[in-house]
């Protein structure tokens, strides 16, 4: 358009070829900027490209360890809540047991009473130990606290 306005303007024909050759020069080396800006963010983007994959492995083989360390958590749980019912299993046996009054000392008859009787109304309530247990003993790794939504995956 500006070569055409140029032209169109008169004067003489050497000025408007030196016009119009700059015309096509600030447009050439618009395209050659426009071109390195292109190939710089290509660059960038394959960079980006790298990191995100890595990030995504890394990702992938912290949740294949989360849910390694849920199980393995369930699995201790499970073992534990077998004790303990193993546990006051033992205790009421020995409350009720007249040898076992006899054979131990008062002392301990009050500690397995007080042990039973804290196992006892331990046992009548569901254990819950994902959400009711003391922040203290809680895992490092609660589920509760990790968002753990596989949705994004398959981006």
């Amino acid at each position: 358009e500006q070569g055409l306005q140029l032209l169109e303007l008169g004067g003489s024909v050497e000025e408007d070829y030196i016009r119009i050759a700059r015309c096509f020069e600030a447009t050439r080396q618009r395209c050659c900027r426009l071109e390195q800006d292109g190939h710089r963010a290509r660059e960038q983007l394959a960079r980006v490209e790298a990191e995100r994959a890595a990030l995504e492995v890394k990702l992938k083989h912290a949740r294949n360890q989360v849910e390694v360390e849920m199980k393995k958590r369930h699995r201790a749980e499970a073992e534990l809540e077998k004790q303990e019912r193993k546990l006051q299993l033992v205790l009421e046996l020995l409350m009720r047991e007249p040898w076992g009054n006899e054979a131990l000392s008062r002392e301990q008859c009050s500690v397995l009473s007080a042990l039973a009787g804290r196992r006892l109304g331990a046992a009548l309530a569901p254990i819950r130990r994902s959400s009711a247990e003391d922040e203290s003993c809680q895992s490092l790794l609660s589920h509760s606290d990790i968002s753990y939504d596989r949705t994004e995956d398959d981006v």
